[in-house]
């Protein structure tokens, strides 16, 4: 006999044990959920997040346009950046520069209430300022050879 598969269950380990973060704040943006892979990349055990602003990996420099564009897509039901994944900055509980690959969508009830908003996301550092250092360097080059950079 086979044993039937609880879904809630295996929804539940994925969330717990990928190596991406996964972070849900709720309407107010507070963190509800903040998975293992939210711990590698952020620093912060969840116990140390749940319940706390965002803002703990937010740069302060951005942080206006964050929760502009945040209570903009709770209070109308969507985000400009459904089905994309945006590269952006944020911060290490150590006080590092970190850049994110992040995918973002809203979390609704059955009657459409936007309960709050998720994202899922990649530590791409590395990659990041290797494409930066890249992008100089080639600009350096063009300028010493008199031609000019793209």
């Amino acid at each position: 006999m086979e044993m039937e598969t609880d879904f809630n269950e295996v929804a539940r380990a994925i969330v717990d044990t990928t190596c991406d973060a996964i972070i849900f704040a709720d309407r107010e943006g507070r963190i509800r959920l903040w998975n293992r892979g939210a711990s590698l990349i952020f620093g912060y055990a969840a116990g140390e997040v749940i319940g706390q602003s965002l803002d703990v990996i937010i740069p302060e420099r951005l942080r206006r346009a964050h929760w502009d564009a945040f209570d903009r897509s709770i209070e109308s039901g969507q985000t400009r950046h459904t089905d994309r994944v945006l590269t952006t900055r944020s911060m290490h509980k150590d006080g590092r520069a970190l850049y994110v690959d992040l995918s973002f969508g809203l979390v609704k009830d059955a009657s459409g209430r936007v309960l709050g908003a998720f994202a899922v996301g990649r530590d791409c550092t590395e990659r990041y300022l290797a494409e930066r250092a890249a992008k100089q360097r080639l600009q350096e080059l063009e300028a010493r050879d008199g031609k000019p950079s793209a």
